[in-house]
């Protein structure tokens, strides 16, 4: 037959074991010293076997006595976590999520992505730094962050083992002042010619790709200012000097932000996003959130 343990004498074994004085536990739980000796000396009988040898005055554990303590704080710990759980008194685990955003990404697509990651039951930690692609990677690979948010995939041509997870892409919508832009939605793109523009600068690989369209479509506009900072380009255009672009799935954030309207969308030129992680199969949960999100609605 199966043995089995008296779970009161585990108990008074384990609040013992925590400072290996029973006259410590007998105030801690207040049960006199004398029951608690005699629930231990029960329980080494059930286990037939000493969980304590005396040193002098003191007590310590004996190696099979470390083994029961072990088990004890579990199965205590489990048994405070089931009755906080009931009481709904379960205080949920924070987790800590560093991000590296890639510095030419658009950082109210950056937030629209990120966002589902706030959104979990547990309470997310959340540390965003800014950079190039190659130092994030570098930071990615020590473990310093755990994720990088990109426009575009690892390539493979550093000496790191990471995994890009596509995220979805999106077309780009041209934006313009509320008092210019009806006068432009008129025949566009072609009403884009002539007419200031306020494009990222050069770092910028969607900058390269709208120039290159532009070009295809000999249109000409008129190169205003340049900047390296996505928010700026948005605060310069919505005080009317000039046309900028952004992503399309963030276009109704950026009318409501900055006051300004559409004046049209192209399809043949797409911003794309990358999750980049040390994990092939996403077990972060955050990271999962975000690839869950991205995949089923924010690009859908």
């Amino acid at each position: 037959m199966r043995r089995t343990i008296n779970y009161k004498h585990l108990y008074y074994f384990y609040e013992t074991a925590k400072d290996c004085s029973i006259t410590q536990a007998s105030k801690r739980i207040h049960i006199t010293p004398q029951t608690i000796s005699g629930q231990i000396s029960l329980l080494e009988e059930q286990l037939d076997t000493r969980l304590f040898i005396k040193k002098g005055r003191s007590l310590r554990l004996t190696s099979a006595g470390s083994i029961a303590f072990d088990y004890a704080k579990d199965i205590f710990e489990l048994g405070y976590d089931l009755l906080d759980i009931l009481d709904g008194q379960k205080k949920v685990e924070s987790i800590d999520f560093a991000v590296g955003i890639v510095s030419t990404l658009p950082k109210t697509s950056v937030y629209k992505i990120i966002e589902p990651a706030l959104n979990l039951e547990h309470d997310v930690n959340l540390v965003c730094q800014e950079g190039s692609f190659k130092p994030l990677l570098a930071k990615l690979a020590a473990h310093d962050i755990d994720m990088v948010l990109s426009e575009t995939p690892f390539t493979g041509n550093m000496n790191i083992k990471v995994y890009n997870h596509f995220l979805g892409e999106s077309g780009i919508s041209f934006f313009a002042a509320k008092k210019i832009a009806r006068n432009l939605k008129k025949d566009f793109p072609y009403s884009l010619n002539g007419t200031n523009l306020l494009l990222p600068s050069e770092q910028f690989l969607i900058r390269q790709n709208i120039q290159a369209w532009l070009m295809r479509n000999a249109i000409s506009p008129v190169l205003k200012a340049q900047f390296d900072d996505s928010a700026l380009i948005k605060s310069f255009g919505s005080s009317g000097y000039g046309v900028f672009f952004a992503p399309s799935i963030i276009q109704d954030e950026v009318c409501r932000s900055f006051n300004v309207s559409v004046i049209g969308e192209i399809q043949e030129v797409k911003q794309s996003f990358y999750a980049i992680s040390q994990e092939r199969k996403i077990r972060h949960p955050a990271i999962e959130a975000i690839c869950s999100s991205a995949r089923s609605s924010i690009f859908s």
